[in-house]
């Protein structure tokens, strides 16, 4: 289909011209100050994994659990001659609900602290000691410092600390 030419037409410029234009001098950088930000620093990305994450899920808890599943099923599935342990899940994760979620139950550990021991206690032990690739736990609230010694004892084990929140 072709249209019709009409004398009002413009004129088309040519695709390169807006690059053979003359050049402007550039903005002198130094001379433009932004308040703030000479006063930040970002700190370089690191090649280092994060050795804690949180992940923090609401709802009822058997959706919490459908959505955690496959998390939980991938790092099952790790080749790692290590383990994966849960430590104080709720009581919802049971052998059962293991299997049915399709998780290798052959490379789990399930632990709940004991006696006066916490959560925070065992989770850090069990970091520490380096037999889990990944250790997951389930602390809620877990302050700032906590969170520090959890950093500490993976760093320490070689591993990798993973906080669920629920609720």
């Amino acid at each position: 289909m072709q249209f019709p030419q009409t004398p009002q037409q413009h004129a088309q410029l040519p695709l390169f011209e807006a690059f053979m234009a003359p050049v402007l001098p550039m903005l002198d950088v130094a001379l433009l100050q932004v308040p703030g930000i000479d006063d930040r620093v970002e700190a370089p990305w690191s090649n280092e994994p994060e050795v804690f994450s949180e992940l923090s899920l609401r709802g009822a808890a058997g959706n919490c659990l459908n959505l955690l599943a496959p998390i939980l099923r991938d790092l099952s599935q790790d080749r790692n001659d290590r383990w994966l342990t849960l430590i104080a899940p709720p009581s919802s994760v049971t052998q059962a609900w293991l299997r049915d979620a399709g998780l290798n139950r052959e490379r789990i550990i399930l632990m709940h602290p004991r006696g006066t021991q916490s959560a925070l206690e065992l989770t850090g032990e069990a970091l520490r000691l380096g037999r889990s690739h990944t250790v997951v736990s389930w602390i809620n609230p877990i302050s700032a410092s906590a969170r520090q010694q959890l950093i500490g004892a993976a760093r320490t084990g070689n591993a990798q600390s993973l906080n669920i929140r629920l609720g």
